[in-house]
């Protein structure tokens, strides 16, 4: 089964293909281990691998981890009948380079940025039902993850925003075109949902009943991008919005129509069956909506004038 087809390999992606580093900042090389299953979610394969970030430090002890996703074309959506008419049929999309967060913005770094001089909205500085510094935020609106963006911009200088749809789908495949970038189906050791329930012939196994601390299982997809399936929700800017100016990703265009208002999220929850993880799988909610099963990553963009 396939949910899609990406053009190019992230492990044979040429130097070139990655984005602009932005200024002040040197890439670094960052190391990770990729994992694959079979369709009975057993380990087939286990690699060493490589990409590049940089990090921005908010305080000596705080820092946010950026991994750099090349350019590439891969199909979005699924390409079975399995999705609804947001994911069917599949189509061609082109990706631009761009950084993304190696993982969801934890609680730690939510708190730093919540200090930081407001722009447009008020930020709670300890919103999680799930308490813990290395545990991803959760409980914040759309409009909260905006704002702590536009705050994160404002103090680094550097464009940080929501990702849109199709990067959070082109950087959660990583060249994969199974419905998991693990591979056919998905385990519980491996990823944060509800194990009382399989995907295919996949195991079952343990349900956590909240959130786990990002990265904790130890597996990368092959962008080096950690927590894509399962943990929290990742909010999405909305792709019938338009950035009003590059230098505020926190100022958007909403439309008029219900479909246009509400948000998009990716990537399902640890109280979600497998179902909603896979890469494809979408959620739309209205921006003001809070769970303790949403958070959010952050990505940023730089182009060479």
């Amino acid at each position: 089964m396939t949910d899609g087809l990406q053009s190019n390999q992230a492990a044979a992606t040429p130097q070139g293909q990655l984005p602009v580093c932005p200024a002040g900042r040197s890439l670094r090389q960052v190391q990770f281990e990729v994992v694959t299953v079979d369709s009975r979610g057993r380990e087939t394969g286990r690699t060493h691998s490589y990409a590049y970030g940089f990090s921005d430090f908010l305080t000596e002890s705080v820092s946010l981890d950026m991994v750099a996703i090349p350019r590439g074309e891969f199909l979005m959506g699924f390409s079975d009948n399995l999705g609804d008419s947001d994911h069917h049929p599949s189509r061609l999309v082109t990706v631009a380079p761009f950084f993304l967060g190696q993982y969801p913005i934890t609680q730690a770094q939510w708190r730093v940025v919540a200090a930081m001089p407001k722009v447009q909205h008020d930020l709670e500085a300890s919103p999680s039902a799930f308490q813990g510094d290395m545990l991803p935020v959760e409980n914040v609106s759309w409009l909260e993850a905006a704002e702590f963006c536009a705050r994160l911009a404002q103090y680094t200088g550097c464009a940080y925003r929501l990702p849109t749809e199709a990067e959070w789908e082109y950087a959660c495949r990583a060249g994969t075109s199974t419905p998991f970038h693990f591979g056919e189906t998905i385990a519980p050791n491996l990823a944060n949902y509800d194990g009382n329930f399989i995907y295919g012939y996949g195991p079952r196994g343990k349900y956590r009943k909240q959130t786990t601390p990002v990265g904790c299982f130890g597996v990368a997809n092959a962008f080096g991008l950690y927590d894509m399936h399962g943990n929290v929700w990742e909010w999405c800017a909305n792709p019938k919005q338009t950035v009003t100016s590059s230098k505020d990703p926190h100022d958007w265009r909403l439309g008029v129509n219900q479909d246009d208002y509400l948000q998009r999220l990716r990537g399902g929850s640890w109280d979600d069956l497998p179902w909603f993880c896979r890469s494809a799988n979408l959620c739309r909610l209205s921006p003001e909506n809070k769970l303790n099963l949403i958070g959010f990553r952050v990505a940023c963009s730089t182009y060479e004038a």
